[in-house]
């Protein structure tokens, strides 16, 4: 009876510990679905599909803080040993949004010919920049790590993220192997380093004519523009972007101001002779891809640039 209680102990204690910080549950599918389904009645969310090729390990534990655990959810294509990886980073403003809502995503395109990563990491209300990013690039090296575990080639990871997660995404395919960007305490034998970007609709700069970010990013920064212009200036990729930056697609929406500072990009990555596209999915909301049509769509788009980067 006491070993039972114990355990029972044991439990509620890593329970409270997991959730001992504020969740923003306010940006889901659901949430967003109800949001745009009068102005676009024909949306549907993409149904399921049981893809006996892939293989999944959900909840992996690529992190154990000492009062927090990270987590990813790996779907990695079996029929081939040794697949490029993408690095899935979903959106919610930096302060909602969780892993679950890359699934889809990464399902379809795992079964494509790649090993997919739906990644945890600290948001807003937990951590402020940079945590968030620390986490992923820590997940990456985990990844390395255990290349042969999930049929992985170390040596053609690709960086995925959408709307708050795009930026991320570019922020860190930026900043590869830039030490001000690593967690020092993290111990690991392989680097951070991704060797594409794909960006969908997230902003690569922070301060920009086209930008209007405000409160979401503030938050997370630490402090509005005026109180934190350090911040604003290092969170955004077009501050780091240079010949070390690799090649980049852009999936966007029609909304200018969720891809702020990409032309900016697109004529330095030029100068270096970087590969780069542009996909624009017209009259499309933010938030495109969870839906039909749409999501067929940037399956399409990011798989022919991965094709085309990694095969």
């Amino acid at each position: 009876m006491k070993k039972m209680l114990f355990i029972i102990l044991l439990i509620s204690n890593t329970i409270f510990a997991q959730s001992n910080y504020s969740i923003d549950t306010s940006y889901t599918v659901k949430s967003t679905y109800n949001k745009l389904i009068k102005k676009y009645p024909f949306i549907t969310i993409p149904q399921e599909k049981n893809n006996t090729d892939v293989a999944e390990s959900k909840e992996v534990i690529y992190q154990q803080r000492k009062d927090r655990t990270l987590h990813l959810d790996a779907f990695y294509f079996k029929k081939q040993k040794s697949n490029p990886a993408v690095i899935m980073i979903h959106g919610g403003g930096w302060r909602s949004g969780n892993k679950n809502q890359m699934h889809d995503l990464a399902k379809e395109i795992a079964s494509k010919g790649y090993s997919c990563f739906a990644i945890e990491y600290r948001l807003s209300l937990e951590a402020k920049y940079p945590e968030g990013v620390y986490d992923v690039k820590n997940a990456i090296k985990f990844i390395k790590d255990n290349a042969r575990k999930f049929n992985v080639d170390p040596n053609k990871i690709a960086v995925l993220g959408c709307s708050s997660g795009g930026q991320m995404a570019a922020l860190i395919g930026t900043t590869n192997e830039n030490s001000g960007f690593e967690e020092a305490s993290f111990k690991s034998k392989s680097s951070s380093k991704v060797n594409a970007i794909i960006d969908v609709d997230g902003v690569l700069a922070f301060r920009h004519p086209q930008s209007s970010e405000g409160e979401m990013a503030s938050f997370w920064l630490g402090g509005s523009y005026d109180e934190k212009t350090d911040n604003w200036k290092n969170a955004s990729a077009l501050s780091h972007t240079d010949k070390n930056t690799p090649p980049i697609l852009f999936i966007n929406s029609s909304f200018e101001r969720f891809h702020a500072g990409r032309d900016d990009m697109i004529a330095i990555l030029n100068q270096h002779k970087i590969y780069s596209e542009v996909k624009t999915i017209q009259d499309s909301p933010h938030s495109f891809w969870f839906f039909e049509p749409w999501f067929t769509e940037t399956i399409t788009y990011t798989t022919q640039f991965l094709d085309k980067i990694f095969k």
